[in-house]
């Protein structure tokens, strides 16, 4: 895969997870339920948090590194996705949606400077941002697509 190719699959993964959320009021992106009792901005908390990982790790994994595993840190990935989203939970929306579009930006910004024989090649690099990246998003924005679709089925839409 080619670096164009590679930003090009993360940039539709985005747009595909914003499109999910677009037009929601206010009011709709912090109605619990979405996925257990996260709303759609827990989500785009908890994506932000996944990307801010890549952002910390990928310099890790470039340098012959290895992140941290989050069974000892954290208790595992769910604790840490608990954590993540519970730390956010009284933050305005606003404020999440700012720093999940900065967090982004930086870290697409990181990509395109990453060496191309990190993204040519199926390597650590390239795993570690589809899980934090690419392949994170869909899962959300499918479940997104799926909570709004059972509330305008039951007409709170």
């Amino acid at each position: 895969m080619k670096k164009e190719q590679l930003v090009a699959k993360l940039g539709g993964a985005w747009a595909d997870l914003q499109a999910s959320y677009a037009g929601l009021t206010d009011a709709q992106m912090t109605e619990p339920g979405v996925t257990g009792d996260w709303s759609v901005k827990d989500i785009l908390a908890h994506v932000t948090a996944w990307e801010q990982e890549a952002i910390k790790f990928l310099p890790v994994i470039l340098e012959g590194g290895r992140p941290p595993r989050y069974s000892v840190t954290y208790g595992g990935i769910d604790a840490f996705n608990a954590r993540t989203v519970e730390q956010k939970r009284d933050v305005p929306l606003e404020e999440v949606l700012r720093e999940m579009e900065d967090t982004h930006r930086r870290l697409m910004a990181y990509v395109r400077d990453a060496p191309d024989e990190e993204i040519t090649h199926e390597t650590r690099f390239r795993r570690r941002l589809g899980w934090d990246s690419y392949k994170h998003y869909p899962q959300h924005a499918k479940a997104i697509r799926e909570w709004r679709a059972r509330v305008e089925a039951e007409g709170k839409a």
